[in-house]
């Protein structure tokens, strides 16, 4: 199994040290983790500025030295994007290497987090429409390894913002679908939102089916993991679900060049 997308001490949100990640991957029989901390360039986030490039590179080549027998740790980021920071997101993309790179939109469009607070005044399609044109403009850059959690938003739905349709906002969604599917990049199938709102993954089956259906083939997954015991959580039924919308290959990286494994060696691990 592959967890491309796990944090540690060097996202803000995060308090467990790569040791301990690295010990829950074997147990949980991961076989390649990347570290994707937080790389945020908006001033108003819990992140910004946290990252230590220099520190996280320590303690990634420690991990590597104890555990590298048993486990592939890549060198991982994910990096915010939104088209009010393009200059800091390609400076720092320039200056620094790394094995994989999620591209992530946290952001709408007026440069405020997408939290619960943000659905106030706001209907669905007002979130997911300028949300996916972001998305479409992260992944047109080509500067990403894989897009993160491509339907984010709805973890953050209230009750009262109504119903969450994948496909009502369909045109704006096939833009940016296809923007990844032209670069070609991959497309991250996020774990975490089976074990919290909105219990399912991050996109869920509508959209993989579309991203499919649309000529999409490239995959990866990520548990979005901040505690250890959620380092491969849910993706044995995300192996699933991934079967029944026709992926049949998971990706990898390393030196940002990407391999494939078959979708049905991936699940027997």
């Amino acid at each position: 199994m592959f967890d491309y997308h796990v944090h540690t001490t060097q996202s803000a949100d995060c308090s467990t040290p790569i040791l301990v990640s690295c010990e829950a991957a074997i147990k949980a029989g991961v076989t390649e983790i990347a570290f994707t901390d937080h790389v945020e360039h908006e001033p108003a986030d819990m992140s910004y500025g946290f990252f230590d490039y220099t520190t996280y590179m320590r303690d990634l080549e420690i991990a590597r030295d104890r555990y590298g027998s048993r486990l592939e740790i890549r060198a991982g980021a994910e990096v915010d994007f939104n088209t009010r920071i393009v200059p800091q997101v390609e400076d720092f993309l320039g200056r620094h290497q790394f094995d994989f790179v999620i591209g992530s939109v946290h952001y709408g469009d007026e440069g405020e987090i997408i939290f619960p607070s943000y659905f106030d005044q706001r209907s669905i399609a007002d979130v997911m429409k300028p949300y996916y044109e972001q998305v479409q403009a992260a992944a047109e850059t080509g500067w990403f390894d894989s897009i993160g959690h491509v339907d984010l938003p709805k973890r953050y739905r209230p009750d009262l913002a109504g119903v969450y349709d994948p496909l009502e906002c369909q045109s704006e969604l096939v833009h940016a679908l296809r923007a990844i599917i032209d670069q070609p990049m991959s497309f991250e199938i996020n774990t975490s939102g089976l074990r919290q709102p909105p219990r399912t993954s991050m996109p869920g089956p509508q959209i993989v089916q579309l991203y499919a259906s649309l000529g999409g083939t490239l995959v990866t997954v990520g548990s979005d993991s901040h505690v250890p015991d959620t380092i491969g959580a849910g993706f044995h039924r995300t192996v699933s679900m991934l079967e029944l919308c026709g992926i049949t290959e998971i990706s990898s990286f390393r030196n940002r060049q990407r391999t494939t494994v078959p979708l049905r060696s991936f699940a027997t691990h």
